[in-house]
Formats: structure tokens, sequence, C-alpha cells
């Protein structure tokens, strides 16, 4: 596990606690329960975690599986309840918990096991995929296929999710699901996709699960223009729409990028050192627009999804480190001395003291638009007024040295 994340459990957590009509069912011990209780609310769970005391003394008398059981009978007597997902954390996992003694299903609720042990994952990313793929193995109905629909798979911005859904319309696309969802009926309409575009390369299980029913699987994203125009022909070829249709909205999407990217084009020189596991996509993006970015790194593993970004990104120069350290970050601001960093908390408090302006990645990347000429134009505004900060950090830095 990164040693500077929390644990990587949240981001299942985080998966399971939107969904509409979920109820959490918790096996961990009391410690683990507060802390990821607090952040699921910090990052608007809006509802309880429900968990059965797990200390001592369960584990010695071998009461698990039963208190867990009644545990779920409870959680299931609230009749607007329809998932009750059981996530199971190191305590639970080292002292063995056996689907097999779940049920299934009680009452209206779906019960499904999700395995989130820190010990067993690296990162809060790989963690939502696994969440994912527990959901969907149970919930995933592939009985009739829907020509010409598509399931989108990662977390993006609203704004992304419109845009996406309006320019797949114009290629013929006539129905489209995304996931992570607050819908259960989503989780269940995904099998009947003929399609499935995974935006972040993190969600290797759910991609293979997809692939063992046999839908094609569409890897990158609309970020700047070549692949742009790569994913929009990608998601026309693999649904057999109409290729002159597609080659025309595909290439109108890519000089509308080219475009927005024309208009902004700058230099500087900008640090990428996020945790989400979708950073290099916005390093693509800036290398089309003019700024440098000798460095980037991310908490996940390189994964066969990323592998068209790597290539891309090692071509142009940028060193990428996967599963990375806050110290390989460190050295990197020393060796580079960039004009702007994007990174995460503990990195940005150091970067500030050196007087270079730094932003946290999730909080300034993950909630903006990203895709297509929209959310170029969005991003390469707001690197553009970061990296402009400079001066007045380094007038800061001087004036505190002084």
């Amino acid at each position: 596990m990164h040693p500077q994340t929390m644990c990587p459990a949240f981001g299942g957590l985080r998966v399971v606690t939107r969904i509409d009509g979920a109820q959490v069912c918790m096996a961990t011990d009391k410690g683990c329960m507060y802390g990821l209780t607090f952040v699921t609310h910090f990052y608007a769970a809006r509802k309880s975690i429900v968990s059965p005391e797990l200390m001592s003394t369960q584990l010695s008398s071998g009461s698990i599986v039963p208190d867990i059981r009644a545990t779920i009978e409870e959680i299931a007597k609230d009749e607007t309840v329809r998932l009750i997902p059981v996530v199971s954390l190191c305590v639970a996992e080292t002292a063995g918990l056996a689907e097999e003694l779940l049920p299934k299903k009680v009452g209206n609720a779906e019960v499904v096991l999700v395995r989130l042990p820190a010990y067993l994952i690296k990162s809060h990313p790989e963690a939502k995929d696994i969440a994912l793929e527990s959901l969907l193995k149970r919930l995933a109905d592939f009985s009739k296929k829907r020509e010409k629909s598509v399931l989108i798979v990662g977390e993006i911005f609203p704004l992304d999710a419109m845009a996406i859904g309006a320019v797949l319309q114009k290629i013929g696309v006539e129905s489209v699901i995304t996931l992570p969802s607050q819908h259960i009926d989503d989780f269940r309409e995904a099998g009947s996709a003929s399609a499935v575009a995974v935006l972040h390369p993190f969600y290797e299980l759910t991609a293979e699960f997809f692939e063992k029913n046999k839908t094609p699987i569409i890897g990158g994203n609309p970020v700047g223009a070549n692949s742009t125009y790569k994913w929009i022909k990608d998601i026309g070829a693999a649904l057999k729409l109409d290729e002159a249709l597609v080659e025309r909205v595909a290439q109108e999407e890519k000089e509308k990028i080219k475009a927005a990217i024309a208009a902004r084009k700058s230099g500087g020189t900008v640090i990428i050192a996020g945790y989400e596991g979708n950073e290099f996509p916005l390093v693509r993006l800036l290398l089309e627009s003019g700024v440098a970015v000798p460095y980037a790194s991310t908490s996940i593993a390189h994964t066969k999804l990323g592998d068209d970004d790597h290539r891309l990104l090692t071509m142009l120069g940028t060193d990428l480190r996967y599963r990375k350290y806050l110290e390989e970050d460190r050295r990197a601001i020393l060796e580079h001395k960039p004009d702007l960093v994007v990174g995460t908390t503990s990195l940005d408090s150091y970067v500030k003291e050196l007087g270079i302006p730094a932003v946290y990645y999730t909080n300034i990347v993950s909630s903006r638009p990203i895709y297509f000429a929209q959310g170029a134009a969005t991003m390469l505004d707001l690197i553009q007024s970061l990296i402009a900060k400079r001066p007045a950090f380094e007038k800061m830095k001087t004036f505190f040295d002084a």
C-alpha cells in the first residue's frame, strides 16, 4: 500500500455507499470502522455504515459469521434497502469469511460480499475496481443485448458525462450507461451493453469480467485531439456504426479540440503527481498545449489499459512513475524546478514551502471537466492561471525568508 495514502478500502466504499437503496455492512474492527465512516461522510456518502462488533471476543469465539448474518438480517428489515454490500476488511479477511456462509438475498435486498483487505490492495482506485467487479458479478444481466449501446466505466465529472452522451448520440449510439452509478438498475443493465468503454486504466478486473462475457472493450478516453478522434472511431468500429458518419463526427471533435488548444498554447513546466489513477490523460493534454511535463506519477500499477498513454508519454520524454512514493515526487520537484505542481496534499505542502504554486489533484482536477473541446478549454485555462501565480509564490517565500 502507498505509505502516504489512507486505507484503500475507501475507494470501494465510494462506489457502494453512493448507490441508492444500498446499506453497507462493514466487517471490520472499531478503529477502521470509525476512520472509514468519517471519510465516506467527508466525501458525501450521506448515509451511515452498519457494522457488527468485531473485536478480540468475537475473533476468539468464532462468532464472526453469525454476527455478520445477524447484522444483515437486521438491515434487511428496512424494505427500502435493495442492496447490502458486505465490505470485508483486514480483520475479517484474516480470520476467514467464507462467502458460501452468507445469504445471497434477504428480503428485498441482494447481499454482495466485497473483499477489500488493505494488505492485498495497493491503492484506492484499485479498490473501486474490485467493488465494481463484485457488484457486476452478482447483478449484471447478459441475457439480452441492446444494439448500439455503450457502457462507460469510470468516475467522471457530470458535464463530461453529458458531453460523452451528446457526441455518442451524434454517431448513432442509442443508449449510454455509466458506472459507477447511484442507480442499482444501471448495474443490472450493464450486461446488455454491446461495448464497454473503460476510461481509466485501473479498471482491470471490470474489463476482464466483460471480456469473459464476450463484450468488446474500448480503452482510452476523449482527452486531447488525436486521442479523442481515436476513441470515437474505436466506439464506432466496436458497434459497427456508419463509418462515414463516425469519421465526420470524429474529425469535427478533433478540430474543435485543436482549436481550443491552439487558443491556449503556452509554456511553463508542470509536474503531475496524483493518486487517482487518471493522471496521465491530463499529462497528454498539457503536452499538446506546449506545456513541459518532465515527470508524472500515480499510485496505480502499469496496466494493459494504460499501454497507449505509457508509450506516448515515454516517447515524448515524460518520466512516468507507478506505485509512486512521496520521496520520488519530492526528488522530481528538486530536479525539475517546475512552475506548478498538481499533486497530493502531502506533496503540495512541501512544494509551497519552496515558493512554487501547488494544488491538490483530486479537488482541483477531478472536480472539473476534461473531455472533448469544452474540457480541454476548462483545464488549460485553469493550468495557465495557476502557472501565472508563480511570481506571487516567489514573493511570499522571499518575504517569509527575510
